[in-house]
């Protein structure tokens, strides 16, 4: 399933949805973006991630600012439990995965998909996590309820908290606020420029179109009987802006982060093609299950079976491998995927 990382109302549905459903990955078994053949190769993004090649070692201790208003003090990083799956892959990536103890459900990638669970969408184990004696915890400022959080701190645990992500200008923000806590500011500076170098590199190669692809981004959990279509406020519209496509449900008028699916707001919608996280497509049976959900079909997309599917745990992460999401957002609506 970094997600990321989802937060707001959806975190609510996350929880519901993650123990509603065990199902797997799906794969794009029908049509990409232009009709062309998607594969499940083209729908997902590799499960590793790339550690950078000669990194930093922490320079401890170091004191820094929380998003919650607060001030932590940090001087060890011997046992890192990050409370997101998209600050697993930043630790990984700025080569401190060896001292990861623990991991969010959505940190599926190979190095870290044997470790621990303590946390499923945003909801943490206070107890789980102190059993595992941390040396510093990462949090996001959805990671709840808040008395598991006030718990590990109450423990002594230096806990800090850092701004979710909701667009590419956030990717940088948030490597170099991980960074600074874990005493490796130079290699947050060196993991943003390559971040940054290879998210370029995908843009410059996107195909020019006098008419933009219309996108909508659907959230669902079919064993949860969760259907939404993802608004202003989603956390998929500056990929898919990015990607040379409209959001759908942002230019339809939809302000805040999801709404039901109705028939009504999708056919204002219109869109040309269909977003959806690879588990939540296989949880509806696929895309002939994804176009029996109401007004699905009557669109543009249902009606051509136009489908792109992304990993959970990659799609809303805005970390170390947004560049792979973008280009296969790219590839699957284009017709271009190597």
């Amino acid at each position: 399933m970094r997600r990321t990382r989802l937060a707001g109302a959806l975190t609510a549905v996350l929880a519901l949805a993650l123990a509603a459903t065990g199902c797997g990955d799906g794969s794009g078994d029908g049509s990409a973006g232009t009709g062309a053949p998607a594969s499940t190769k083209a729908a997902t993004a590799p499960d590793r991630v790339e550690p950078l090649a000669d990194p930093a070692g922490p320079r401890l201790p170091v004191t820094v600012p929380s998003a919650d208003g607060r001030t932590v003090t940090v001087a060890s990083t011997e046992r890192i439990v990050p409370l997101s799956g998209s600050l697993n892959e930043i630790v990984f990536t700025l080569g401190l995965g060896g001292k990861v103890v623990a991991r969010d459900i959505t940190a599926t990638f190979e190095q870290a998909a044997k470790l621990p669970v303590v946390t499923r969408a945003h909801d943490v184990s206070a107890e789980s996590v102190l059993s595992l004696r941390p040396t510093v915890v990462l949090a996001e400022s959805t990671t709840g309820p808040a008395e598991a959080v006030a718990q590990i701190r109450d423990a002594g645990i230096p806990l800090v908290v850092v701004k979710p992500a909701k667009d590419l200008a956030d990717v940088g923000t948030r490597i170099a606020a991980v960074a600074a806590a874990l005493g490796v500011r130079d290699s947050g500076t060196a993991l943003k420029e390559r971040t940054q170098e290879r998210i370029d590199a995908v843009r410059k190669g996107i195909p020019a179109r006098e008419e933009k692809p219309r996108v909508a981004f659907l959230y669902v959990r079919g064993s949860a009987a969760v259907y939404l279509l993802g608004g202003a406020e989603s956390g998929a519209s500056s990929l898919l802006e990015a990607a040379g496509a409209v959001d759908a449900g942002k230019e339809s008028g939809l302000k805040k982060d999801f709404t039901p699916i109705t028939s009504e707001a999708l056919a204002q919608a219109a869109p040309d093609a269909i977003l959806v996280m690879s588990k939540g497509l296989a949880s509806v049976g696929g895309i002939d299950g994804l176009v029996k959900i109401p007004g699905v079909a009557q669109t543009p997309a249902g009606a051509a079976k136009r489908v792109v599917t992304v990993d959970d745990g990659v799609l809303l992460n805005y970390g170390p491998r947004t560049d792979q999401v973008l280009k296969s957002l790219v590839g699957q609506l284009y017709g271009e995927e190597k």
